[in-house]
């Protein structure tokens, strides 16, 4: 697998060193998914099993709470990151830019199938204005009950961006 995540990142115009400098994780990708989520579009998103399960029961308990969580993203290959990447290089951004809100090809958790970037009606998708909804709020009272927690924090030291949106199923919470 590492020699995959380093082609791809020689591919991209990424440093090899890439990975030992910023203490990326290489995740294998998830073989048995579930669908964990349907959009209003009709989109499935798809986790490993104990996760969708996870993230049902925590998405029904916040709206027993009066609280709307939306999955925005959840599975995603090592090909559909490497797809990503290269429509943000064709738009013009730098390597360097992409690389702070963009995992390189086998270091995101979403390969896993544990992670779900989260959302809620009336904020704008992947945006830090989450953390100033009720959702973002809920999850961080309630979300490690359900075994999440989330990935990106500010100053993080993998170097993305802050992702108050980005959650992942650890099956460590309380309850799980």
């Amino acid at each position: 697998m590492r020699d995959r995540v380093e082609a791809a990142l020689r591919e991209i115009g990424a440093s090899p060193d890439l990975l030992e400098q910023r203490g990326l994780p290489i995740f294998e990708e998830a073989s048995d998914l579930s669908v964990a989520h349907v959009s209003e579009s009709g989109r499935e998103h798809c986790l490993i099993p104990p996760a969708a399960s996870a993230w049902q029961r925590m998405r029904e308990a916040a709206v027993g709470e009066g609280v709307v969580l939306v999955m925005i993203s959840g599975f995603r290959s090592f090909a559909q990151q490497l797809e990503l990447i290269r429509a943000h290089l064709t738009s013009g951004q730098s390597i360097d830019e992409i690389l702070t809100i963009l995992a390189p090809p086998g270091c995101s958790e979403h390969h896993t199938g544990r992670a779900a970037d989260i959302g809620t009606p009336g904020c704008k998708p992947l945006s830090e204005r989450f953390e100033q909804t009720d959702a973002f709020h809920w999850l961080g009272a309630n979300a490690d009950s359900f075994g999440f927690r989330m990935s990106y924090p500010r100053s993080n030291p993998f170097g993305y961006c802050y992702e108050p949106w980005h959650w992942c199923f650890t099956r460590y919470g309380r309850g799980v």
